[in-house]
């Protein structure tokens, strides 16, 4: 994977801990999450609603949407409970320095 395929999103400081900080990469809706001492970013819109995830709450490697409650696992974009059953995209991060990078042609799942 070249470099080039990265895109600068945002600074490390911008992402809460345990929190989620929604952004656009490329017209695409992201939510950059840190959790568990790590930087994950899925797909900002819930599988199951089409609602922002972002607004939602992060909690022990996962992303609860806030309209029906259905969570995400942030490492594969599972969900883990109904009405969700579709799992959403996952992207990969890259830490350089104090920049978050993300890789939208280059989804983990």
């Amino acid at each position: 994977m070249s470099s080039s395929e990265f895109v600068k999103v945002c600074a490390l400081e911008d992402i809460p801990d345990e929190g989620v900080l929604g952004v656009e990469v490329d017209n695409t809706p992201v939510a950059l999450v840190r959790s568990e001492g790590e930087v994950f970013a899925v797909s900002d819109i819930c599988s199951h609603a089409e609602v922002n995830l972002s607004e939602g709450e992060v909690e022990d490697g996962t992303i609860e949407c806030w309209l029906h409650g259905s969570c995400f696992d942030l490492r594969s974009g599972t969900p883990i409970n109904p009405p969700a059953t579709a799992a959403i995209p996952t992207y990969v991060v890259k830490i350089d320095g104090d920049d978050v990078l993300v890789a939208l042609n280059d989804q983990k799942s």
